[in-house]
């Protein structure tokens, strides 16, 4: 999710590699031996001393008011409760809300020459303080340098895709598709071509559970998979394999690659309400909030106490 600005040249680039990677991780912090970490989400947003010192400033009073102004915008229908549709909505745009912020405030660093445009050049500079050319036919020796190599083509095929109108260089909404390209339609193709490029060893246009699990081989000392593959074999058969065929399509491997806001939003909405629901109505009322008030403020409902220190989210006006 978004733990603060990163390099555009992560971009996409960390879809794949998360995806790939993410059998290697044994474990979720955020939910150790399968139980929710509150304190993992305040570090998740706020993270350094900086942040932490930002957040306790504020007057338990105006915590209160700007908190009471923020559940009152997440109510939409202005019934006095929050769903778990309100809120799985609210959180859902937080998200966009701050990877928009985010690219905007990227693209002015970007645009060197101030021209609302990001050339190629540019990127390259701010990313690498000088502009790198490879020849797309031409491997290196070194290894390091090669897998280097591969990952800058890449970024540039996805520079190129972004350009939508083949213009001299990208504009802010094309930089967004560059930056976000899950959040841009026209963007989809490119993303699981990307996929099924990193993934597809035998290119017959599917990913398979062996190809999921990448480079994993069994131990043939060990009587069974480690606890971390038994994880990542229920996640492609609960959680991508659909149509429960053994393999993933092209929508199924985008589920895969492209982080799913949607379900993220919905499992908070309803971990929200199962830890906050006093009298077991399935919906939270101003006064359900307010008593657990520590908890609504280290969820994705208030991006872990951040939107308290943005007008956008709690000026009354707004």
């Amino acid at each position: 999710m978004r733990l603060g600005p990163r390099p555009a040249a992560l971009g996409l680039l960390l879809f794949c590699a998360a995806a790939a990677a993410g059998a290697e991780n044994a474990e979720d912090p955020h939910y150790p031996q399968g139980e929710h970490r509150g304190d993992y989400d305040r570090e998740a947003l706020l993270g350094g001393q900086e942040e932490v010192d930002e957040y306790v400033k504020l007057s338990p009073e105006e915590q209160h008011k700007r908190l009471k102004s923020i559940i009152k915008k997440i109510d939409l229908d202005a019934d006095g409760f929050l769903t778990e549709s309100e809120l799985s909505s609210w959180i859902q745009m937080s998200f966009k809300h701050y990877a928009m912020q985010e690219a905007k405030q990227q693209f002015v660093e970007y645009d060197k020459n101030s021209d609302g445009s990001v050339s190629w050049d540019e990127y390259n500079i701010q990313m690498y303080d000088r502009v790198i050319d490879f020849d797309e036919n031409a491997a290196l020796d070194d290894a390091e340098e090669e897998s280097f190599r591969q990952l800058h083509l890449k970024d540039k095929k996805r520079f190129e895709k972004a350009d939508w109108d083949s213009g001299p260089g990208l504009s802010l909404e094309e930089f967004i598709a560059f930056e976000h390209p899950e959040e841009v339609d026209y963007m989809t193709e490119f993303v699981i071509q990307e996929a099924l490029e990193e993934h597809d060893k035998n290119d017959d246009g599917f990913v398979s559970l062996e190809e999921f699990l990448g480079d994993y081989r069994r131990d043939p000392t060990a009587n069974e998979d480690p606890e971390w593959i038994l994880v990542e074999k229920d996640r492609f058969v609960n959680d991508y394999d659909s149509d429960n065929d053994g393999r993933l399509d092209p929508q199924e491997l985008l589920s895969w690659v492209v982080p799913n806001n949607q379900g993220i939003a919905q499992e908070e909405a309803l971990h929200l309400i199962d830890e906050m629901d006093l009298n077991s109505d399935k919906k939270l009322s101003e006064a359900e909030i307010l008593e657990n008030q520590d908890l609504f403020l280290t969820s994705e409902a208030t991006d872990y106490g951040r939107q308290l220190h943005d007008e956008y989210f709690y000026h009354d006006e707004l």
